[in-house]
């Protein structure tokens, strides 16, 4: 997946965050995250590091409920209407979905079950490529679904863990679904499967979490940037900017980009068939 690398400043996204939400029971196929501290970002010895993975630094955040699953297809299509992916299968994740439609998905699916959205949205969804604009502020008093921050991605994804990936310092393709002809640091190669997998198809991570490495890459709520030095809690991302975090790596990707650190980026009008989310709730 291209992802693009110069400021497309037509694009005027808002952040508004306030307040905190209390833990609630679990929906179904949801899974608590108890809060904590952890050092997000990888370290510089890192092999296959990429740009802006530090400095590394801790931080801490609070309790959620985080989808065991990446969004299937049969639950978008439940809430939206229609089925925009590539690769068709009830049980396989939702693709080829912006950072706008996985914002609408949330916001719909809560209006659905009676809860307040967390999002708001004013202006016209863009199409891709297009000038218009959109403004989503987020109203974190609100009990509805959302999509993760980029911190609370990457300690669900960790697990408590320090290594490359939640499986060690290698991940193979009987663990997580990506590219196998281009495994990590020189390890053997595995299966190239050229699509997505049904949810669920490898071993969840030691908090219950499946595909957090491969499958496809998931949106975030963040606007990227990089990262600061000093300790944080809960952060949210930039204030501004006009690009969105991806994280997690896809069928499509080599397995360095899959490592629990790895982040790259995209404008929230930018769709692909590797590329889709999961939400969470508070």
């Amino acid at each position: 997946m291209k992802k693009k690398t110069i400021l497309w400043f037509a694009m005027v996204l808002v952040v508004v965050a306030t307040g905190s939400v209390s833990a609630q029971t679990a929906p179904e196929g949801f899974v608590r995250i108890n809060g904590g501290t952890f050092t997000m970002g990888s370290p510089a010895r890192e092999l296959e590091r990429i740009n802006h993975e530090g400095p590394q630094r801790q931080v801490t955040v609070s309790g959620f409920f985080m989808g065991k699953y990446e969004v299937t297809q049969r639950e978008y299509e439940a809430v939206m209407g229609t089925n925009p992916s590539n690769f068709k299968g009830s049980n396989l994740p939702v693709e080829n979905v912006t950072w706008f439609d996985a914002i609408e998905y949330c916001i719909k699916r809560s209006q659905r079950e009676g809860l307040t959205p967390a999002y708001t949205m004013t202006g016209r969804i863009p199409a891709s490529g297009s000038i218009e604009y959109a403004t989503v502020t987020w109203n974190r008093n609100a009990n509805g679904y959302r999509l993760p921050t980029e911190a609370e991605w990457e300690y669900a994804c960790r697990a408590g863990t320090t290594t490359p990936f939640n499986t060690g310092n290698n991940i193979t393709t009987d663990q997580a679904n990506y590219n196998g002809n281009r495994p990590y640091n020189n390890n053997a190669r595995g299966i190239y499967r050229g699509r997505t997998t049904d949810v669920g198809s490898f071993a969840p991570n030691a908090w219950g979490l499946h595909d957090m490495h491969g499958n496809v890459w998931e949106w975030c709520w963040d606007l990227y940037d990089e990262y600061p030095s000093r300790a944080q809690t809960d952060p949210t991302g930039a204030s501004s900017g006009a690009y969105r975090v991806l994280r997690g790596g896809g069928w499509s990707g080599s397995a360095s980009v899959s490592r629990s650190s790895g982040r790259v980026n995209d404008t929230p009008d930018f769709m692909d068939g590797d590329l889709g989310f999961r939400i969470v709730h508070p």
